[in-house]
């Protein structure tokens, strides 16, 4: 598989967005595209904060006054009782002017067809061979494959699209989408009901519990010996990232990058779509290498994430298992205050520092809804006894931001872990090109 020039303008980077933090997160990081969700609809629905229908118009403005598309995420099994909502939220989005709905249900995406918004296909429906994306085309523009694929697979669906000339209903050719970096689901494209067996959460209905992140014994009902599967969580895979090897995606023809992680704070947001969003800019300017890989993964592995593998893209049989419950990231934030005041003319922030101190040197995150995301090292400190190196739980403490902060704002201070996570090298075992 060789690698061909690389046009920035036919690539889209598609980031995730489950708060205003995060949605702006995403746009100041280059999103070409950020997806999120509407209430009970879609597949994060319990485990991001989502949005309110009130919310479409003004996530519409703001992302057309910085050239980002929009897409809702309509993506859950939907009943014959959620017909009327899920066509009133198209309803919205069509008058929002949202950019297009991400859906998997039939019904829905005839409505939505009707409605004259543009139609991308969900993971939910595991689209893996091109007679399938030959269906889909006389509904949808953009489809995204299933994860299972290699790209070998990857590449002869979109040589098959540029062979017959398969248009969507826009009259332009289909793009294809894949997942490029996040967590990754021990289910087929999402479809499990682990959840649904142990707690009557289903994760079809974007309620999922994540029964299958925690560590099990296996026992023997005989003799009650038990076995800990070496000390692996054996249904817990880690999560995917591409950075060291997305010259060979878009190689394969995907013209759309997405990143995983509507339920990921404002902070994951941001270091994963500017990491990828560099690689491809890298790829532009004929940049890109090991080097550059290795350092952008070294960035990812800061934020949340549960370990990092290649997926099933380069032709890998089994999955990689995290052996550790939760974040493995190299850094973790801690509040310190929230924002009381804003100095417009000389662009200070004042805090109040309710759960520590803060020093000099420090490195800090703003976080606000219209804010978005700040991330600085402070150079300075003013209290009420002037300037200080170390501004105590419970003061007023002044910083220079060099943004606007906006009241109520959160502070929070990044701390390393002791322990680091040495980046997972490439495992290539697919045989295309070769």
């Amino acid at each position: 598989m060789s690698s061909a020039p690389v046009n920035r303008k036919d690539i889209e980077i598609m980031a995730p967005a489950g708060s205003f933090e995060s949605f702006r997160a995403a746009v100041e990081a280059g999103a070409d595209a950020v997806y999120f969700g509407i209430g009970q609809l879609n597949m994060r629905s319990g485990s991001a904060r989502n949005f309110r229908i009130d919310d479409l118009p003004r996530i519409s403005r703001y992302a057309r006054m910085k050239g980002v598309k929009t897409y809702l995420a309509l993506n859950t099994i939907i009943y014959d009782n959620e017909l009327v909502f899920a066509r009133h939220l198209i309803d919205e989005a069509v008058r929002a002017g949202l950019s297009a709905v991400i859906v998997s249900d039939q019904s829905v995406i005839q409505y939505a067809r009707a409605a004259g918004i543009s139609v991308h296909l969900s993971t939910q429906l595991n689209i893996s061979n091109f007679e399938t994306v030959k269906f889909y085309a006389q509904y949808a523009d953009v489809m995204v494959l299933a994860r299972e694929l290699t790209l070998g697979q990857v590449e002869e669906i979109a040589r098959q699209i540029g062979l017959h000339q398969l248009k969507g209903p826009s009259g332009k050719l289909i793009r294809l989408e894949l997942f490029v970096h996040g967590a990754l689901c021990i289910a087929v494209s999402g479809k499990c009901y682990l959840s649904l067996h142990q707690y009557n959460r289903s994760a079809n209905r974007g309620d999922c519990l994540q029964a299958c992140r925690r560590a099990y014994r296996v026992t023997d009902i005989e003799s009650g010996d038990e076995l800990e599967i070496d000390n692996q969580y054996i249904l817990s895979p880690k999560d995917l990232s591409t950075i060291r090897f997305i010259d060979r995606i878009l190689a394969a023809g995907i013209t759309v990058l997405k990143i995983e992680g509507r339920a990921r704070p404002a902070e994951y947001v941001s270091a994963v779509t500017s990491c990828y969003r560099e690689a491809v800019e890298s790829l532009c300017d004929g940049s890109y290498g090991p080097e550059k890989a290795a350092e952008w993964e070294k960035r990812l592995s800061s934020v949340f994430n549960r370990g990092f593998w290649n997926g099933y893209y380069l032709g890998q049989r089994l999955g990689e298992w995290s052996s550790a419950y939760g974040s493995r990231a190299i850094r973790h934030k801690t509040y310190i205050g929230k924002n009381i005041n804003y100095y417009p003319k000389i662009g200070v922030a004042e805090f109040l520092l309710e759960n520590g101190d803060l020093s000099t040197g420090d490195e800090i995150m703003i976080m606000g809804p219209t804010t978005g995301l700040i991330n600085l090292v402070i150079e300075e400190i003013h209290t009420d006894a002037g300037s200080v190196d170390v501004a105590k739980k419970g003061e007023k403490a002044a910083i220079r931001t060099g943004r606007k902060v906006r009241t109520a704002d959160r502070l929070y201070k990044w701390d390393i872990r002791e322990s680091t996570m040495p980046g997972e090298q490439v495992t290539d075992t697919d045989d295309v090109g070769k």
